[in-house]
């Protein structure tokens, strides 16, 4: 049987990007950041996660393109926990300053 981190994805799948997104629906108080934090770390990428004030929650995550856009995935997903109306969102260059992927306060 595989450990969890044996599904990590090289970083020879292309130039780093960064996705800022912000999740809205009923995802405080759900698990959410912490599912969040389990799921980017078995896919290899860094960044954070945390409660904003209006009730979503803002995720900043790093790492090869193709990898990243599986986040992105799982987030739109009913994989995700809670429920997600609605992921704005916008990628840029990665800027390579996290060291891991946590929840921040």
């Amino acid at each position: 049987m595989a450990d969890k981190h044996s599904a990590q994805f090289s970083t020879d799948l292309g130039e780093p990007v960064r996705l800022d997104a912000r999740v809205s629906g009923v995802v405080q108080a759900v698990g959410f950041r912490y599912w969040t934090v389990r799921k980017a770390e078995e896919l290899g990428l860094t960044g954070t996660v945390r409660n904003n004030d209006d009730g979503t929650v803002g995720i900043v995550a790093e790492g090869p393109q193709p990898v990243v856009l599986e986040l992105r995935r799982w987030l739109r997903s009913p994989e995700a926990p809670g429920r997600v109306e609605e992921v704005q969102e916008s990628v840029s260059a990665a800027t390579g300053e996290f060291g891991g992927f946590q929840v921040s306060y």
